[in-house]
């Protein structure tokens, strides 16, 4: 049946919760007999068991010669006002003929803080979450680690009458941790972490979806060798981490990173194989090899990197020969007696790549230079044909005119 009022599940949720916490807060259930606990900063007041009355008492500290400053005896209790962590120790009240009426330890701390909280799941079946607290409280601490499921069926919900609540398993061997076992990956939950001391507690509520927190542990069985005749070659494997179910519905892909020793920057494969042939190492060079896993769907994140293996890939035969024959052949240049008589020949240290990026350089500057007395060439010759054309001009009109000149006018034939 269904809340008629929007929110109450969930205020009823908080409440309860808190007061869950808040039974469990009682100093007496600490079990520490002759102890007494107090809130820095506030007034401590501190109880003489056994003593009448209206009777005079008087008060002492262990390996003090006074009482804190400012403390005052109120009838026959003592009051230490703003009791700072210096104030903690063991306090004792005695009568008037200075026997031991009441001894008390005083230990001063703080309330607790909202832990943090995180969580994790290796794999898809179980889901654990680690905390720390949030104030140093100087006080012994417990914790109080629960779940509910919060998507249910039908089914489920009349099943389970208290909404799936469960307790989230803590292991003594490992403080500071609690795990749920049996989860169901496409399901939520919310996981209720409360911290519990002397003077009171606090809690966090903490919303757990299994895809967001699912990482697996690192892959095991990392091996790396060398592959024979391939010299920039090696031959990586390994096998998924055993706490992942070998379940074919859930499936890891891999990244692999590796690198020479001598460098720093890595190069990473990504693959869904469990082996891997790196293809471009550098032959004669040991290299380190490291591998991580992650949900094959991207659900989650990657694992944290395995533990390193190492080999080196052959070195090329051909290479090999012929850094040898190099090597022995400077060992016999370096063995040989030098010679005394003066050689007659020149001795060439050019390199023969700088005698071709001369020529090439020589060649390029003749072309320039043929070039450019090409242009100037055409541009002379161009010029004295302009020239020519006008000498020849006024040549031409003069002979016009002494022909016109020879012709007998139009008088001289009458």
């Amino acid at each position: 049946m269904r809340s008629p009022i929007p929110g109450l599940g969930r205020v009823m949720v908080f409440l309860v919760a808190a007061l869950a916490s808040a039974s469990l807060a009682v100093p007496e259930g600490w079990g520490e007999e002759g102890v007494q606990y107090g809130q820095v900063g506030t007034d401590v007041t501190l109880s003489c068991v056994g003593a009448r009355a209206g009777s005079p008492v008087q008060w002492r500290r262990v390996g003090a010669a006074v009482l804190p400053e400012g403390s005052a005896i109120r009838q026959g209790a003592l009051v230490l006002p703003h009791a700072s962590l210096a104030t903690a120790g063991t306090y004792s009240c005695h009568g008037e003929d200075g026997g031991l009426l009441h001894a008390v330890s005083l230990r001063l701390g703080h309330l607790p803080g909202v832990p943090f909280v995180s969580c994790r799941a290796s794999d898809y079946e179980n889901f654990s979450c680690s905390w720390t607290s949030s104030v140093e409280t100087f006080l012994p601490t417990r914790y109080i680690t629960t779940y509910r499921k919060k998507l249910l069926t039908g089914e489920e919900k009349r099943r389970n009458k208290s909404r799936h609540v469960g307790p989230c398993l803590q292991d003594p061997s490992r403080p500071g941790t609690c795990t749920i076992h049996g989860s169901e990956f496409w399901s939520s939950y919310r996981l209720n972490i409360t911290e519990v001391n002397p003077l009171g507690s606090s809690f966090r509520l903490l919303d757990v979806t299994m895809q967001a927190i699912i990482k697996p542990d690192p892959p095991e069985g990392l091996v790396v060798e060398p592959i024979p005749l391939a010299p920039r070659r090696l031959h990586v494997s390994w096998k998924y981490p055993s706490s992942w179910p070998k379940e074919p519905h859930f499936q890891l892909r891999f990244r692999l990173q590796y690198r020479p020793v001598i460098h720093r920057s890595w190069s990473v494969v990504e693959t869904v194989n469990l082996s891997e042939v790196i293809t471009d190492a550098f032959a004669g060079l040991e290299h380190v090899v490291q591998v991580s896993a992650k949900d094959f769907l991207d659900a989650g994140n990657w694992s944290e990197w395995s533990a390193e293996a190492r080999a080196t890939p052959v070195i090329d035969p051909a290479t090999a020969v012929s850094e040898e024959t190099t090597t022995d052949a400077s060992l016999e240049s370096l063995a040989e007696e030098p010679s005394q008589a003066p050689n007659p020949e020149p001795v060439n240290h050019s390199d023969p790549l700088e005698k071709t990026a001369i020529l090439v350089s020589l060649g390029i500057f003749a072309f320039f230079v043929l070039a450019a007395v090409l242009v100037i060439t055409i541009l002379i010759w161009l010029r004295v044909r302009k020239h020519g054309k006008d000498e020849t001009k006024p040549h031409n009109f003069l002979v016009a005119a002494t022909h016109l000149k020879a012709l007998p006018t139009e008088a001289q034939i009458l």
